[in-house]
């Protein structure tokens, strides 16, 4: 599954809570990790309020020093500074990622709240996804404190056709290195709930869109079942149901409710990627909630 992981470092308290979620993942999984830092062009002399490395001799002690933290867990922890000054940091990272270091995981900070943490949301994650092959795991820190990566219950949200959904490989695979319980969750839209074209198309034909939405249902159900079957049939903790609503809000009220750990998402881009951020899930859960995030490029 996840034998490497990157993880970006700006050089910020924030960037760095990144670093115990990816060496607790690393540890239980036995996964090198690689720490990287973008030298940027034209950079401000701070970030979030720290000091923002600009030089590739204070990058590498300060990796080096990161990564002495980690190895101290028998950890094996490289480190990378790209030296060659570049304007766009989220499209040297994805470069990186794809050409040189191929890992099977990246783990990065979405930076706080608020806007910047929507900027990079919609640049790093969107690039990454957009290559159709890297899983982000999103930590969404309240403050620069570093804290533990406790993984005792996974949300793994489901569409209606779920049969053949990779993300459940993902979930199987860190419920058993983390004996974890796995929550399955399947969210219908309801008639109000229904935007784009979808809701255009239900208010001209209500009793055809509301027809089709039991239909979903019931094709849920059945899915639900058969992992429900499965997991159970190979002793899994997991736990499954299915609601109706707004799928963001429906995701997030569930994930609070049941206590989760963590949140496994698959993502979609059928509509294009443009469309896809304007309209996903994805971007909705992450700006309602602060529980990490996984996202998986599902094969189209």
């Amino acid at each position: 599954m996840f034998k490497n992981i990157l993880v970006p470092l700006d050089g910020s308290k924030l960037a760095e809570t990144a670093v115990a979620p990816a060496t607790s993942l690393a540890e239980t999984l036995g996964a090198p990790l690689t720490l990287l830092h973008i030298i940027e062009k034209d950079a401000p002399r701070e970030i979030h309020s720290d000091h923002h490395i600009t030089k590739a001799d204070e990058a590498s002690v300060y990796l080096k020093n990161i990564a002495t933290m980690a190895s101290a867990k028998n950890l094996k922890v490289e480190t990378h500074v790209h030296t060659a000054e570049v304007k766009d940091v989220a499209a040297s990272i994805i470069q990186h990622a794809s050409e040189e270091f191929t890992p099977d995981l990246i783990v990065m900070c979405s930076h706080g709240s608020g806007g910047f943490r929507n900027l990079i949301f919609g640049s790093i994650a969107q690039q990454v996804l957009a290559g159709g092959k890297t899983p982000l795991l999103l930590i969404q820190p309240q403050s620069a404190e570093s804290r533990p990566f406790p993984l005792r219950r996974i949300l793994v949200p489901l569409d209606s056709e779920s049969i053949h959904d990779e993300s459940l490989h993902y979930a199987q695979e860190l419920a058993t290195a983390f004996d974890a319980e796995l929550y399955l969750l399947t969210v219908i839209p309801t008639f109000n709930t229904l935007s784009g074209e979808k809701a255009a198309i239900s208010s001209m034909l209500p009793a055809t869109a509301t027809a089709f939405l039991d239909i979903q249902e019931e094709t849920a159900k059945e899915h639900l079942q058969t992992h429900l079957d499965e997991f159970l049939a190979a002793s899994y903790n997991v736990n499954a149901e299915i609601a109706r609503g707004d799928p963001a809000e429906v995701i997030v009220s569930t994930a609070a409710r049941v206590k989760a750990d963590l949140i496994l998402l698959g993502t979609h881009r059928k509509a294009g990627m443009n469309a896809f951020w304007a309209r996903s899930v994805a971007p909705n859960v992450l700006k309602k909630t602060h529980i990490p995030l996984l996202l998986v490029p599902l094969k189209e």
